[in-house]
């Protein structure tokens, strides 16, 4: 009996030595930083000079500011409008990947999806704003069909553009995998009952993706909420989101405790929304898929 415990002990220690260093990362580059943030939200600033002290004028001031929730609610209508756009433009890719070609082209299109990151994001973004703008490439087909030019920069179809560019290669990739995975005998099934093509995406395939199809939406929303490349060099900065938010507050007078508020509401958001995500995505219905 005390050899067979030794070994069930064995496995359970290495398991914890490996794990320690996930756990330290964590605790280094989350935990910590994070912790650092709430401590500083309540200091304040006395001649442009951040003071520790345990005041709650910061939160006191944002709180009770009607812009900060404006800001705070566009910002969160601009995720979730990023996450629904980036989930439903890429479920036709990655179900075409998934169901509709070969192996080889379906790692053929992984490594197209992978291949937008070898170039930096603001790099990629600024390509955009050079296309779209009023003598871009866009506008100039526009201009030779007699159309236009059209504002695509500087506004809301501007920033989605960002936060598409940030997020649709990657929610494309998290939907792949999860289709893939999908049982092919469920889908046979379906169609030996007489399912349409459309109706078996809707009543097996779905339901069977669900986990993998909301956690990519949740990651989309996580990305897109907290970006502030797309909506400052696509959507002009006006009107202004979170992150544009947290800038503006520490040029004008180097209000870091105030600053920290601001991210403390964005951290304290994405951690609801992760783990609403978690609940509906192995609620009832994902365990049973």
């Amino acid at each position: 009996m005390p050899a067979t415990a030794t070994k069930a002990r064995a496995p359970r220690a290495f398991g914890l030595v490996f794990g320690l260093p996930m756990l330290i990362w964590q605790l280094a580059f989350f935990a910590a930083p994070l912790l650092f943030l709430v401590v500083m939200s309540f200091w304040v600033v006395v001649n442009f000079r951040v003071t520790p002290d345990f005041s709650f004028y910061n939160w006191a001031k944002l709180l009770s500011a009607g812009y900060f929730w404006d800001i705070y609610f566009r910002t969160c209508l601009y995720g979730l409008l990023a996450a629904a756009l980036a989930s439903l433009l890429a479920f036709p890719c990655a179900y075409f990947l998934a169901f509709r070609v070969s192996t080889n082209t379906r790692w053929l299109g992984v490594f197209l999806l992978i291949t937008p990151f070898f170039t930096s994001y603001l790099v990629r973004t600024y390509t955009w704003k050079i296309i779209l703008t009023g003598n871009g490439m866009v506008n100039a087909v526009f201009g030779f069909l007699g159309l236009g030019p059209f504002p695509m920069v500087n506004n809301l179809f501007g920033t989605m553009v960002g936060y598409l560019t940030l997020v649709l290669p990657l929610v494309i990739l998290l939907q792949l995998f999860s289709l893939a995975y999908v049982d092919r005998n469920l889908v046979e099934a379906a169609h030996n009952l007489g399912c349409s093509a459309l109706r078996t995406v809707f009543q097996v395939i779905i339901p069977s993706a669900k986990i993998g199809l909301v956690l990519a939406a949740a990651f989309a929303f996580i990305l897109a909420f907290g970006d502030y490349v797309g909506p400052t060099l696509l959507g002009g900065s006006k009107p202004p989101t979170l992150s544009i938010l947290i800038l503006d507050v520490v040029k004008s007078g180097a209000n870091w405790p105030e600053a920290s508020v601001v991210a403390v509401m964005m951290a304290v958001t994405l951690l609801v929304v992760c783990f609403a995500a978690l609940i509906f995505a192995y609620g009832r219905g994902g365990r049973r898929a």
